[in-house]
């Protein structure tokens, strides 16, 4: 079992906000956004926006959601799941781990 890639230290991320991983340090196809509740739980999803290119990074985290800059769709941050329109389709969750005040991604692993 992989110990995850070090992709940020907590304090990197502020509350209610999120920092994107670029896909060429995560290997995968798509960036990915560390997204820090405003409990100060962190979890990733695919950065892109399932609706249109907009960085859900760049969105507003709160209460258990992010929600797209560009148009308003919200996702749940532990499934993905979107939760309105415009977008009908679910975001990819990846699970995180953060440990001694760091940050591990395990890309592609489901939360």
């Amino acid at each position: 079992m992989s110990n995850g890639i070090r992709v940020a230290a907590l304090e990197d991320i502020p509350e209610g906000e999120g920092i994107t991983i670029d896909k060429s340090v995560t290997g995968t196809a798509d960036d990915i956004a560390l997204l820090r509740d405003t409990d100060g739980s962190v979890w990733a999803l695919d950065d892109t926006c399932t609706h249109e290119d907009a960085s859900l990074a760049e969105g507003w985290v709160e209460n258990g959601y992010v929600e797209c800059p560009l148009h308003a769709s919200r996702f749940c941050l532990k499934s993905g799941e979107v939760q309105n329109l415009p977008a009908t389709k679910s975001a990819c969750p990846h699970r995180v781990e953060v440990r001694d005040g760091e940050v591990y991604l395990f890309p592609n692993e489901t939360p």
